[in-house]
């Protein structure tokens, strides 16, 4: 079992950063791969970023690519999500995914920050 809990999460203006992080607990945070999500209202939840086991491998939504980034430090069993020149349309809840593969299937979750971009 993995229990995972986001942070970082806020009101920016549009162009603004945020960094959220993911600190993960109850297993060996490197046997799995990790990945960003998010939930906008009234939208289904969608796929961001992902990133391999040791952070070699990255894969990104083309809506995110350029702006945001994802990393690992495995030794402080944490992920990141460093959100650069953020869009109202980046609004959401943002959520942190543990799986066996980059590409999914995610075993688990946790239970979402909030990102606000006001224009």
């Amino acid at each position: 079992q993995v229990q995972l809990v986001e942070s970082g999460g806020g009101l920016v203006q549009a162009g603004g950063s945020l960094r959220l992080s993911c600190v993960a607990s109850g297993h060996t945070f490197s046997s799995y791969a990790m990945g960003w999500f998010r939930q906008a209202p009234g939208k289904e939840r969608e796929f961001v970023a992902a990133i391999s086991r040791r952070g070699g491998g990255t894969i990104y939504a083309d809506s995110v690519k350029g702006r945001f980034t994802i990393s690992r430090d495995n030794a402080k069993n944490t992920v990141y999500l460093q959100m650069n020149s953020l869009k109202p349309e980046d609004t959401a809840v943002y959520y942190c995914a543990a799986g066996g593969l980059v590409g999914g299937p995610w075993d688990y979750w946790g239970q979402g920050t909030q990102v606000t971009v006001s224009s």
